[in-house]
């Protein structure tokens, strides 16, 4: 056997996960190679450059803060496991954030880093649920969220046995849920209570430069651990033999072998390496494609969102409807509810700014309207639903002291769409949280081949990082056990 091109663990994917795996293996002397088709690491949770300027992809923001000294919670485990000091990432707190339903955010649910504050938001709008839900926040403390063996229960059937209002139900699953659910209109409990402790119980931060930091520190300790990386240069096949995974076929023709693999490009993406006939994936996944995908727009500015009459909101979730609707948009985008994000409003400090202002908005998309479109229809769909989006947004907003200041105020724009996404990842359907079907103790039908990452059931970026953790731990260092 060439010893060159055999490692102990392969990891398909530069993404959270695969970094994650990548150090906690390496430090425990695992000769690993992660392996990447583009040109950057992060995944979902990257970035990209135009004309200069950078742009996040992905974050809008860490969830699972907690402060210096909080123990036993996701942060503070990844630390340890991945050897960081805390003050690497350099996350700065959110300023606030809402929950906004109503045609113009009429009903408003104020929350930030402290759990109080959202508490008391829900009493003063519903007084008659209060009791309710501290019993389910009760439930939800104490909940085994990070079992690998937990029985799937429907999270709607959960919250309706202590939560009794449909707008309460709704504004609670609607941040949840544009976080990091891959389910139509519920979740799985254990999901739900994953993200609401991510979100609520915990809360918002990001480091000043954004996601580069983050990806900087992985790879530095990636580096320093002896791990191996091979960018720009993916794989198009797992060869199997004898129910393992032999080999890996690399895009370039040649192939490497390795004792473990660990997959975190997704279970039916990963089902398609394994597949011989991709034109009959469809007929053939056993991890079903996931139906959700989204469109996202972010505007540079000229000066901070506040400058323009917006305040200190770091994130609004919104939903205009009389009920939240959370499926497969029919349409090219659904504007009917979303996400708004403001960079610019996270506490970096006094006298420390981002350099530019920034305004991002996230609505839910129909990946097939999108995919195959010739290029001047999608280049016109695009700049057709970034007026769309942006109008939808600002409905949640203050109005803004004359109709064109916003123009008036932009710099640059771009737009992402689940071509975009596709393109980018490889996630099938342009579903950025992956399969409905979470596969928690990361096995597949091949003995040496796991999954990590979005559809080992982890979510948002630092559950993304545990996941690589846990599974580099559970299959490969303690041996399964």
């Amino acid at each position: 056997m060439n010893t060159s091109t055999h490692y102990d663990v392969a990891i398909i994917g530069a993404g959270m996960s695969g970094l994650a795996a990548g150090i906690r293996l390496a430090h425990f002397g695992k000769k690993v190679c992660i392996f990447e088709r583009h040109n950057v690491t992060g995944g979902l949770n990257s970035f990209y450059s135009i004309d200069g300027r950078k742009y996040d992809v992905g974050l809008h923001a860490m969830t699972n803060f907690v402060r210096a000294g909080v123990k036993g919670t996701p942060l503070t485990k990844l630390l340890r496991q991945l050897r960081i000091e805390r003050d690497e990432f350099a996350l700065c707190e959110q300023k606030r954030s809402r929950v906004a339903f109503g045609p113009r955010g009429e009903v408003s649910l104020t929350f930030t880093n402290d759990f109080t504050v959202f508490e008391s938001e829900v009493a003063r709008q519903f007084p008659a649920q209060i009791d309710g839900f501290r019993r389910l926040v009760a439930l939800i403390r104490t909940y085994d969220d990070v079992s690998l063996g937990a029985l799937p229960e429907s999270a709607r059937t959960v919250i309706r046995r202590h939560v009794t209002d449909p707008l309460l139900e709704d504004m609670l699953f609607c941040p949840v849920m544009y976080y990091g659910s891959a389910t139509e209109h519920d979740m799985e409990f254990g999901q739900f209570v994953i993200m609401f402790k991510a979100l609520f119980l915990e809360g918002f931060a990001r480091p000043l430069d954004g996601v580069r930091v983050i990806l900087r520190v992985l790879l530095d300790k990636y580096r320093a651990a002896g791990g191996e990386r091979r960018m720009k240069c993916g794989v198009q096949k797992i060869i199997t033999r004898d129910g393992y995974a032999s080999a890996l076929l690399l895009d370039d023709g040649t192939e490497v072998t390795a004792t473990h693999v660990i997959s975190t490009v997704g279970a039916p993406e990963t089902e398609a390496l394994l597949n011989s006939q991709l034109s009959s994936l469809n007929s053939q996944l056993s991890a079903p494609t996931g139906a959700l995908s989204y469109t996202e727009t972010i505007t540079v500015l000229d000066r901070e969102p506040s400058a323009l009459g917006w305040g200190d909101d770091t994130i609004v979730f919104f939903n205009d409807s009389e009920k939240f609707t959370y499926a497969r948009s029919e349409a090219q985008v659904d504007t009917r509810s979303g996400v708004i994000c403001m960079p610019n409003n996270f506490d970096f400090g006094p006298d420390t700014h981002l350099p530019e202002g920034l305004f991002r908005c996230t609505c839910l998309a129909s990946y097939d309207q999108w995919v195959n479109l010739p290029e001047d229809q999608y280049l016109a769909d695009k700049a057709r639903w970034y007026a769309e989006i942006q109008k939808s947004a600002q409905r949640f907003l203050p109005a803004l002291p004359t109709p064109d200041a916003l123009a008036k105020a932009t710099l640059a724009t771009d737009m992402f769409t689940p071509r975009t996404i596709i393109k980018y990842t490889g996630r099938l359907g342009g579903a950025i949280y992956g399969s409905p079907q979470k596969i928690r103790d990361g096995r597949t039908a091949i003995d040496n081949l796991y999954i990590a990452g979005t559809d080992q059931g982890f979510l948002g970026i630092i559950g993304a990082m545990l996941s690589g953790i846990s599974m580099a731990n559970f299959h490969i260092l303690a041996g399964g056990k």
